[in-house]
């Protein structure tokens, strides 16, 4: 009988936070201390997974544990997130309901890894088979390579995702996937020209710098040295733990199984190249006639060149573009020139918008390999999005991540109550509102159409006249001043006289996670991300294969003069997308907390995960979880744990499991003030019940516990004295036994004796020619193949002559047999059917017979190279071997692996195990082969199958004897296929 374990059973502090007693914000952190020092990094509040960063890796998550949690009750083991991708999971295929997991936290908290480990694991315990396997690779695949363009190393995180990323991954109505399709958000594309001190720029820089071949580089006009790129930040270059070269070859290899061609990749290694050579373009100043400064290109390593070539573009039209700039309004154009400032602001937003457009178009070219097309199917989406962000200085960008985690906080709270009560509705429960804080009033300061910070942003960059980052801030400080959770120097919540932390320039924002100041410096042009006319029509007239799905708008016969959304407005339109989506989804939660500041294990700062904790509002969370009835089982999970505290229902209940529960629950005397009954559980108020409860069952179960020893020791009293009882009497019957063999052994001594004195009359010459006759007998050797035996020195023995050679040559065949074991003699019968087909008819058969046949030669069990390919193998492989298919085109030969099984056989590619061909065996009409001694032979397929359209294969190998004699077998004993013909011939 298998044991089942449960949450509740060698608990390490408490593992559901429910269940936490007394409850307050001390007793809830020394909780997530006392398990964190454990190694128990999740912890449950409910159905939501608090997850805790162990900054190393951890023993948890083995295809051991993916087994354990498949199939099982979420209450059933210790807390785990795959407890968490396994309910959701079985929702989907058993109930068809769309999942959506959303996996919040600060940066640095795990969101990324918990992401990948929701998907490895739906990966895992979804179905097998070619087409499933190959989807979900390309799945887990796509996250290398967008981590290697969107993630790069920050002072919190080593690998930061610097977007935000939700998966909607589709399933049919099997729980197998389909395809997916991925969203990205606001990729920080400032990181592209300006990194702040300690941090670097995007993973994918350095990993091609590291891990590219010399030719790569050369093709690429590209150097190792970091230090030769303005781009690139040389103080966090490298990073420990991170190794880029064995990144650039992951992602490669990644992108290959997503599906990009080698020539897209060499196209997008080219983008990149020319990002890093744009940040090494460097302006001078020249003066015209007119007083106006003009800026040149300044070009001392000729990086402008090397550009141009990368990009298929003229030199002197990317050179104009960075020095004028054209201006159109209705019919009139105007071109002015640019000072160096600008054409610095040029270059820097023609290298952002270069790499922000390329990664938009890997996310969408990835989509292209992984969608479905039409989504009818059962969907479960994962949200990997940027946590909550407070540094030392914030901008716009922090302003846009952090009004996204608001829009999430306040799902989060709308979808937990909702739940909640849909719940206790369900199970027709009375249920008292719970008052909490809900954060959409700092939602509306941020995004209400008309008076939101969003609005009056986007109204500051739209109007006329001079607009600048302070014009925007007074704004703010006129319409903003009386709203509770805003300050600024100049609005009467800022507390100026008091509050000295607040400087010019600034404002401050009261969120849901604290207190953040904003710098408004940049504010308006990271909301205009303009790109000027003049670069986007020169990068459109480049040659490069990409560039003009890039840059549709340079295209000079659809210029639009209407202005391009804002940043802002576009981020708060897909944000409201996203919120739509989600809420049409049932919710599952994993919130991420960070120990430590300093990205180490076994270090847990209570003051930091305090902040997250309260900011998070994981305590307000237990409370309403706890505001009606802390604890809630189905009844037949509960009576099957509590069955033997009651008489009545130990050790089995023959009826239904409610009533079973009532009986188990009277009889222990629960106050009836202290549960209520639901349609489908048992809900306990007060967890000091749930607890007593499980006091009891522990005594219970030592008391059970010496039951079970003390009959267990009387069976095994039993058992033994039975033993020695019978072994007495096995003792007594064989000397017995022994003592009459010693008598009869004696008698017939005595007879012998008796009957040699009584025969020695006879001639004694007779009796030396019979003795020399039968000790010739002794010296005949043991080989069946030996025919050699005694002539017999009396005619009169000449029957008994023959039946002695004849019975001695029958036993040695036996015992010769006798040493066969029923590999080699199968072996043996595969040997003499070859006999058959080939003997005397193929001139290569004799030079294959001293050859045992032995199956696998590639050893593609224990070979790693090919677990992926044995593993989509359905039946036991008789036969793998490498053999050469022959072009009919060209006659020449591809290497290919040839497996056989009972069935059918596959052609597969050398190098990446992929099948290329599998014909099921009814499809073979006949095998033909030469007489020579070549390696030759062709497989000639039915007409009319489904295999035909693939045409006849002409193969050779060095094993042709054995893989012809295999088809034979298989054709020959499967009853319900025709026999494959073998055709010997030299036609």
């Amino acid at each position: 009988m298998e044991v089942k374990t449960s949450l509740l059973d060698n608990m390490i502090g408490v593992g559901d936070m429910v269940l936490l007693e007394p409850l307050n914000e001390d007793s809830f952190i020394m909780n997530l201390r006392n398990r964190f020092d454990h190694n128990e990094i999740y912890t449950y509040i409910g159905s939501v997974v608090i997850s805790m960063n162990p900054y190393r890796s951890l023993p948890i998550y083995t295809p051991q544990k993916v087994e354990e949690y498949r199939n099982r009750n979420f209450y059933e083991l210790s807390p785990h997130i795959y407890a968490l991708a396994d309910e959701a999971y079985r929702s989907l295929r058993d109930q068809d309901k769309d999942q959506c997991i959303l996996i919040t936290g600060e940066s640095g908290a795990g969101k990324t890894e918990a992401s990948k480990l929701v998907m490895s694991y739906v990966a895992a315990v979804c179905g097998k088979g070619q087409e499933v396997n190959k989807v979900k690779e390309q799945l887990l695949q796509s996250n290398p390579v967008l981590e290697a363009f969107g993630n790069a190393k920050t002072m919190r995180n080593d690998n930061s995702s610097r977007f935000g990323k939700y998966m909607d991954i589709e399933f049919d109505f099997k729980g197998d996937p389909l395809g997916g399709v991925i969203s990205n958000y606001l990729l920080e594309k400032s990181r592209v020209c300006k990194q702040p001190r300690g941090e670097r720029n995007f993973h994918i820089f350095y990993q091609l710098l590291s891990g590219a071949s010399d030719d790569t580089l050369m093709k690429l006009k590209l150097d190792r040295d970091f230090s030769k790129y303005n781009y690139l930040s040389l103080d966090s270059a490298n990073v420990n733990g991170l190794d880029d070269a064995a990144s650039f070859r992951t992602v490669r290899n990644a992108m290959q199984i997503v599906g990009f061609m080698e020539a897209e990749v060499q196209s997008v290694l080219e983008l990149v190249a020319a990002v890093l050579k744009l940040g090494n373009i460097e302006f001078k100043p020249e003066s015209r006639v007119n007083g106006f400064d003009e800026s040149r290109v300044k070009d001392k390593n000729g990086e402008t060149i090397e550009m141009c070539e990368l990009l298929g573009i003229e030199q002197s039209v990317l050179e104009r573009a960075f020095s004028y700039r054209t201006v159109e309004a209705k019919m009139e154009k105007m071109s002015t020139t640019l000072n160096v400032a600008q054409a610095y602001y040029a270059r820097d937003a023609l290298a952002k918008n270069l790499y922000s457009r390329l990664f938009s178009w890997l996310v969408t070219r990835i989509n292209e390999s992984i969608k479905v097309g039409l989504l009818f199917g059962l969907v479960m989406g994962v949200l990997d999005i940027y946590g909550f962000e407070i540094f030392e200085d914030n901008s716009f960008e922090q302003f846009i991540i952090n009004y996204c985690n608001e829009k999430l906080q306040q799902i989060f709270i709308e979808l937990t109550l909702r739940e909640e009560q849909e719940e206790y509705i369900r199970e027709d429960i009375e249920w008292t509102n719970i008052e909490y804080f809900n954060n959409a009033v700092i939602c509306d300061l941020i995004e209400n159409n008309q008076n939101g910070i969003l609005a009056m942003l986007d109204e500051e960059c739209l109007r006329p006249g001079t607009v600048t980052d302070d014009t925007f801030l007074d704004k703010l400080n006129t319409i903003c001043a009386e709203h509770q959770h805003f300050e600024s120097r100049l609005n009467k919540n800022s507390k100026f006289l008091t509050d000295h932390s607040l400087p010019h320039s600034c404002f401050r924002i009261q969120h849901y996670a604290g207190k953040v100041l904003y710098r408004v410096e940049g504010f308006v042009d990271k909301n205009n991300d303009l790109l000027y006319r003049d670069l986007s029509q020169a990068m459109y007239k480049a040659t490069h294969s990409l560039m003009r799905q890039l840059f549709p708008e340079g295209n000079p016969a659809k210029v639009n003069l209407k202005r391009p959304p804002t940043a802002g407005f576009q981020f708060k339109a897909s944000v409201g997308v996203l919120m739509k989506n989600l809420q049409t989804k049932n919710p599952n939660y994993i919130r991420c907390i960070k120990p430590n500041d300093k990205k180490v294990a076994h270090i847990f700062t209570d003051s930091l995960v305090c902040h997250q904790v309260r900011y998070l509002g994981l305590v307000e969370n237990v409370r309403v979880r706890r505001a009606g009835y802390a604890f809630r089982q189905p009844y037949e999970s509960c009576l099957e744990r509590y069955k033997m505290l009651c008489k009545k229902t130990w050790p089995h209940w023959r009826g239904p499991a409610r009533d079973g529960v009532e009986v188990l629950l009277t009889d222990c005397s629960v106050p009836t003030e202290e549960f209520a009954y639901g349609r489908s559980k048992i809900f306990i108020r007060n967890p000091r019940t749930l607890f007593t409860l499980e006091e009891r069952r522990r005594a219970c179960l030592e008391d059970l516990a010496t039951l079970i020893q003390k009959i267990y020791r009387g069976w095994k009293s039993r058992t033994h004295f039975l033993l020695l009882k019978k072994s007495q009497v096995v003792v007594a019957a064989w000397y017995r036994r022994y003592a009459q063999q010693n008598k009869y052994q004696k008698i017939k001594s005595a007879t012998l004796v008796m009957q040699s004195f009584i025969r020695g009359w006879k001639p004694f010459s007779l009796s030396l020619q019979m003795q020399k006759y039968f000790l010739g007998l002794k010296t005949t050797t043991m080989s069946p193949m030996d025919n050699s035996w005694p002539a017999k020195p009396y005619g009169f023995l000449e029957g008994a002559h023959t039946q002695l050679r004849r019975i001695f040559h029958l036993w040695r065949c036996k015992k010769y047999r006798g040493q066969f074991t029923e590999e080699k003699k199968a072996v043996y019968e595969e040997k003499l059917e070859a006999s058959e087909i080939f003997k005397d008819k193929k001139a290569l058969y004799p030079s294959s017979v001293s050859q045992p046949f032995k199956g696998d030669y590639l050893e593609i069990q224990k070979n790693p190279k090919y677990q992926k390919l044995n593993s989509a193998m359905e039946e036991k492989v008789l036969l793998a071997d490498l053999v050469n298919k022959i072009n009919r085109a060209n006659g020449k030969g591809s290497p290919r692996l040839f497996l056989l099984t009972k069935s059918n056989f596959v052609l597969a590619d050398q190098k990446t195990g992929q099948v290329k061909a599998s014909v099921p065996l009814p499809d073979l009409a006949s095998v033909s082969v030469s007489t020579q001694s070549d390696g030759f032979f062709a497989l000639k397929l039915k007409e009319g199958s489904a295999s035909a359209s693939k045409g006849d294969f002409l193969l050779s190998s060095e094993h042709l004897i054995e893989i012809i004699t295999k088809l034979h077998r298989i054709g020959t004993t499967a009853a319900d296929r025709d026999q494959i013909n073998i055709d010997i011939s030299d036609e």
